[in-house]
């Protein structure tokens, strides 16, 4: 059996280019995304369809609700723990590859391109974090970093990887070229970066026995109100937001119109607070009380 590598893939430029600077060598690449009520695993499915190599989904949401109690690394900007995240991650896929047979755990992370989780000291810390610093391998700059024991062992050629940092893509872009590939630009995959729904997220943290990885799906859709100390509304502002909390509100309290078209409502919480409810349907319905 030859070489293998297991890659965390977002299904982004970077992790593309990741995976294929690997392939490239004849290593053979296996890539999984994860999934969470923060970001999806689509965008990696469509990417690892592209580069036709075989690919799998871990679904990560136990993790990180646990995790987002209490980061040890502690946050970003919003409610982004990307050191502990990305550790755990690495730690998941080390432990797969301890079992299965991989030779590498890799990413497309890149020196220097955000300023909490990957400058060179935050690559260094995810690494002994995730139990594995052995075994990790960010490809695009490997030539910055301290050689990996694949690299030393000879599994992987290091003068055929890359030493890209900072923030620019030029370099990946090009790279994209010469290989045919088209990608997705990046942003916008973790809603954990994203302010407007941090502040959602934080209300919900506050209210005791309401920080649930099905709460945490349904606050991204709708208009969200603070009904009382221990309870939450929402109402869809459009149909998309509507089908949305329908499809998520099966173990909720949920009020819709009768007699005309207007949003869904969902109650998180005290369920004699649905009166509260049932009036913010009608008031963004135009429904005079």
């Amino acid at each position: 059996m030859g070489v293998r590598a297991l890659g965390a893939f977002s299904g982004g430029l970077d992790s593309m280019i990741a995976a294929l600077l690997l392939k490239s060598q004849g290593i053979e690449v296996e890539l999984a995304t994860f999934a969470s009520p923060y970001y999806s695993s689509e965008k990696g499915y469509r990417g690892a369809e592209q580069l036709d190599l075989p690919w799998r989904e871990i679904d990560n949401t136990d993790e990180m609700m646990t995790l987002l109690k209490n980061p040890p690394s502690g946050f970003g900007k919003n409610l982004n723990p990307c050191i502990d995240c990305h550790a755990g991650m690495f730690r998941i896929l080390g432990d797969i590859a301890a079992a299965e047979g991989f030779d590498i755990i890799f990413s497309g992370e890149v020196a220097g391109q955000r300023p909490m989780s990957q400058n060179k000291n935050s690559l260094n810390r995810v690494a002994r974090l995730s139990g594995y610093p052995e075994l990790l391998l960010r490809p695009l700059s490997a030539k910055l970093l301290k050689i990996t024991d694949p690299e030393q062992r000879g599994l992987v050629n290091r003068d055929l990887l890359q030493s890209i940092s900072g923030r620019g893509r030029k370099p990946q872009m090009k790279l994209a070229e010469e290989y045919g590939i088209q990608y997705i630009n990046p942003g916008g995959g973790c809603l954990l970066t994203d302010p407007n729904y941090c502040d959602r997220l934080r209300i919900l943290m506050e209210i005791p026995g309401l920080f649930t990885a099905g709460n945490a799906r349904l606050i991204r859709h709708g208009r969200m109100f603070r009904l009382s100390d221990d309870s939450i509304g929402l109402v869809g502002r459009d149909e998309k937001d509507n089908d949305g909390l329908e499809s998520l509100a099966a173990d909720k309290i949920t009020f819709t119109l009768e007699e005309r078209p207007g949003p869904t409502g969902v109650l998180i919480g005290d369920p004699e607070l649905l009166p509260e409810l049932i009036e913010l349907v009608k008031r963004y319905a135009g429904v005079r009380s």
